[in-house]
C-alpha cells in the first residue's frame, strides 16, 4: 500500500485504514462536487485568463521588503499544494510549472459566499486567482485574492505534505502523482529535456541532418537482441519493432546524407533491471569520411555539452566523487587496460591455452569453445570496465566480438571500435563502419546459420542492405549513445526507470495477464528493481553474450541485457 495521504506503507491494519481513508476522502470530495453543481457552479470550466506565471512573479518581485504593495495585479493559476486556515484568513501555496507563489484570501474582501468556496477547496485542486501583488509582514511574495475560481476539482487526496510519495510501485505506475508530489522527479525530467535538446543542437551545429526511420520493419537488424513481433493486418505480414537504428541510417549515407542522425525509441523483448527497459531512447549518428577517432571527439563533445546545458557545468557526481565530463577523455586500448588492472598481457593472436590461464588466475569461468579474442573481451569485462569511473574510451576490440566493425587498419585480429565508459557503465559505442558488401554478406550468412540453429537473437540476410552497400558506402564512422543512461549520469539518477516517464511495469491486479506471466514467467516488480538501485551507481560489468553491435553497446548492454527471470 502506498503512503498516499500519509498512510503507512505497512501491511495489515494500517493498510486497511489507509484504504478506508482514501475511499472516504474521495466520497467527501464528490459530495462537494455535487454541491457546487447544485448551485450552478461549474467545477471544470473551459479556461482561465492567466497572465503571469509564479516564476515570473518571483523574478520581478522576489527581492521586495516585507509589507510592500507593488500596485501591480496578476492572474495566476495552478495547483493548491498547502492550505493554512486562520478563521477569516486563508493562506495557500499555488504551484505551477515555473514555481510556487503564496495566495492570501480574506473573508472581508471576498464576502461570505466566495470566501466559503475558498474554505471548501482541497489540496490538489487547480484554481485561478486574480489580485494585487504584495509581500506579507514576513516578506512572503503573495497574491492578495480579489477573485478565486475553481478550475478543476481533485477527487483524490495528494500524498502527505511532509512525507511526499515514497512507495516505489505507486511512483512508477502513477508518474503524474510522482511529478506532483516529488519536486526532484520533475527536476530529473527537466534535465532529460535539456540533455536531448543539447544533443540535437550539437549534432545539427556540426552539419548533421536529423531523420526519422521506420519503427516497424520486416527485419530486426542492427543488433543482437530479441525483437517484439507484431502483425500488419493490411499487408498480412509479421513485422518487427526496431531493435536499432543502424541499418536504415547507413542506407541514407549511401544515398548522400553524409552526416545523419536519429534520436528514437527502440524496443527489445528482453530483461528489466536498473539499467534496462524494454523500450529506450537511442541516438545513432553516422559521418562519411569519419572513423572511430572522429567518433571519440563527437561523443565527448555531445556528453559535455549536454551536461553544461542541463546543469550549467560539466562536473557531475558519481557515488560522492566529482567527475568532469569536459574533453579530453582518457583513451586506452583494451589490451592496455587489462594489463593495467590484472598484469596480464593479452592479444587475440595469443594461444588459447595462455588466455585460459589468465581466466584461471583471476577466477573467471570460460566456455571451452571461446577463442582467445572472446576470452580477452570477457577478461576486460571482468577486471577493466567496472574500474572506470572517470570518462574513458576503451578501444581496439577483438574481431570475434565485433562483427559489424571494420577490421583494424594495422592489425587484422582487431577491429576499429570503442566503448565510452563512465561510472563503470557503457555509455556509448562506435565503429569505423564495415562497408565491404562481400564481407558483410558473409557475416549476415553466419547470422542466418545461427538463427537456423536456434539462436533467437540472430537474423536472416538483409538483402536490401547488401544491395545498398553494393552502391558504395563511403568510409564512415558511426556511433550509438543510450540517451537514458546519459540522462542518468547527468541527473544523478540511480536507475533507468527514474529517467523514463512511464517505464514498463507488471500489470496491476485485475488487469490483463501478460503472455509471459501466463506461461509462468514472472516479470520483476518495481520494488525488486528498486532493491538493486543502490548497487547501480557504479555497477560491475555484465557478462558479454553474443556479438554486440553499435546500437546494442550504445544501450550499455555489454552484449545484451540479462533478464531477471528466464525467458
Amino acid at each position: 500500500m502506498s503512503n498516499i495521504c500519509g498512510v503507512s506503507d505497512t501491511v495489515g491494519e494500517d493498510e486497511g485504514r489507509g484504504e478506508r481513508f482514501v475511499d472516504e476522502e474521495r466520497r467527501h470530495r464528490l459530495d462537494k462536487l455535487d454541491g457546487l453543481r447544485e448551485r450552478g457552479v461549474e467545477p471544470y470550466p473551459v479556461t482561465f485568463p492567466r497572465d503571469t506565471a509564479a516564476g515570473e512573479l518571483r523574478e520581478r518581485y522576489g527581492d521586495l521588503a516585507p509589507d510592500t504593495e507593488t500596485g501591480a495585479h496578476a492572474s495566476v493559476a495552478g495547483r493548491l499544494m498547502l492550505i493554512r486556515r486562520h478563521g477569516g484568513l486563508i493562506f495557500a501555496d499555488l504551484h505551477d510549472q515555473t514555481g510556487t507563489v503564496q495566495i492570501e484570501a480574506r473573508r472581508d474582501d471576498l464576502g461570505d459566499e466566495a470566501f466559503g468556496d475558498v474554505e471548501a477547496l482541497d489540496r490538489g485542486d487547480w484554481v485561478g486567482v486574480s489580485g494585487a501583488v504584495i509581500t506579507t509582514r514576513t516578506g512572503e511574495l503573495t497574491v492578495h485574492a480579489e477573485r478565486v475560481v475553481l478550475l478543476s476539482k481533485a477527487l483524490r487526496a495528494l500524498p502527505d505534505k511532509h512525507v511526499g510519495l515514497t512507495d516505489v510501485d505507486t511512483r512508477l505506475r502513477e508518474r503524474y502523482l510522482d511529478l506532483i508530489a516529488n519536486p526532484d522527479t520533475r527536476r530529473i525530467f527537466d534535465v532529460r529535456s535539456k540533455v536531448i535538446a543539447a544533443v540535437r543542437a550539437t549534432l545539427v551545429g556540426r552539419g548533421f541532418t536529423e531523420v526519422e526511420t521506420p519503427v516497424l520493419d520486416t527485419h530486426a537488424g542492427g543488433a543482437a537482441a530479441r525483437p517484439f513481433v507484431t502483425h500488419h493486418n493490411a499487408l498480412d505480414i509479421d513485422m518487427y519493432m526496431r531493435i536499432a537504428l543502424e541499418l536504415p541510417l547507413k542506407r541514407l549515407v549511401v544515398g548522400g546524407f553524409e552526416r545523419v542522425f536519429e534520436i528514437g525509441r527502440v524496443f527489445r523483448n528482453e530483461g528489466l533491471d536498473t539499467r534496462h527497459n524494454p523500450e529506450f531512447t537511442l541516438l545513432e549518428a553516422y559521418q562519411a569520411l569519419g572513423d572511430y577517432h572522429d567518433m571519440m571527439d563527437l561523443v565527448e563533445t555531445i556528453a559535455s555539452q549536454a551536461a553544461l546545458a542541463a546543469n550549467g557545468t560539466t562536473m557531475i557526481e558519481i557515488d560522492g566523487q566529482p567527475v568532469d565530463l569536459a574533453p579530453p577523455w582518457r583513451r586506452v586500448t583494451m589490451a592496455e587496460l587489462i594489463e593495467e588492472q590484472s598484469g596480464a598481457k593479452m592479444h587475440p593472436s595469443m594461444p588459447v591455452a595462455e588466455a585460459r590461464a589468465v581466466c584461471d588466475r583471476i577466477g573467471l569461468a570460460y566456455d571451452p569453445e571461446w577463442s582467445a579474442g572472446r576470452i580477452m573481451s570477457e577478461v576486460y569485462d571482468e577486471v577493466g570496465e567496472g574500474t572506470l569511473v572517470a570518462p574513458t574510451f576503451v578501444y581496439d576490440y577483438p574481431r570475434e566480438v565485433s562483427p559489424l566493425a571494420r577490421t583494424h587498419r594495422d592489425d587484422p585480429t582487431l577491429v576499429e571500435r570503442f566503448e565510452a565508459v563512465v561510472a563503470g557503465r557503457e555509455l556509448a559505442n562506435a565503429y569505423s563502419e564495415l562497408n565491404d558488401p562481400v564481407d558483410q554478406r558473409g557475416r549476415f550468412e553466419a547470422e542466418a546459420a545461427a538463427k537456423a540453429a536456434g539462436d533467437e537473437e540472430a537474423e536472416d540476410v538483409d538483402e536490401d542492405y547488401i544491395r545498398a552497400l553494393e552502391y558504395a558506402l563511403p568510409p564512415t564512422g558511426g556511433l550509438g549513445i543510450g540517451l537514458d543512461r546519459l540522462v542518468m549520469l547527468i541527473a544523478g539518477a540511480p536507475a533507468i526507470r527514474d529517467v523514463i516517464l512511464f517505464p514498463t511495469m507488471r500489470p496491476e491486479d485485475g488487469e490483463a495477464v501478460p503472455h509471459a506471466a501466463a506461461a509462468g514467467h514472472e516479470l520483476p516488480t518495481a520494488a525488486a528493481m528498486a532493491g538493486a538501485s543502490a548497487a547501480a551507481t557504479v555497477p560491475g560489468a555484465e557478462p558479454g553474450a553474443g556479438q554486440p553491435t553499435v546500437a546494442e553497446e550504445a544501450a550499455g548492454d555489454g552484449g545484451r541485457p540479462v533478464p531477471l527471470a528466464a525467458p
